[in-house]
């Protein structure tokens, strides 16, 4: 059975810093990629950043230099450090496994707000 748990969410001021955690279990995330979406009140599910296998990764414009994706294989866990967060990043984050382009996981959200 798979399961993807995130933490670290919560509310921070405008600038601020916070580290989500995705741990994974049934599955290795190191064998396929990882990313993180968020979805805000209201607006679709969009993907913010993601890491494949080998080790690339991929940004959203919107993140590009703020947000870092990251994983510890040997904890099969992903993270996404977000730096100078801004209102705009409010939203519900979620991890996925993308196995094959038809099949995934999704973890069940962690809210992050953001204060201005």
């Amino acid at each position: 059975q798979v399961q993807l748990v995130e933490s670290g969410g919560g509310l921070v001021q405008a600038g601020g810093s916070l580290r989500l955690s995705c741990a994974a279990s049934g599955i290795f995330i190191s064998r396929n990629t990882m990313g993180w979406y968020r979805q805000a009140p209201g607006k679709q599910r969009e993907l913010v950043a993601r890491i494949i296998s080998g080790g690339g990764t991929y940004y959203a414009d919107s993140v590009k230099g703020r947000f870092t994706i990251s994983r510890d294989n040997a904890r099969n866990t992903v993270y996404l450090q977000m730096n100078s967060l801004k209102p705009e990043d409010t939203a519900v984050y979620y991890c996925r496994c993308t196995v094959t382009s038809l099949n995934g996981y999704w973890g069940q959200g962690t809210q992050v707000t953001v204060s201005s």
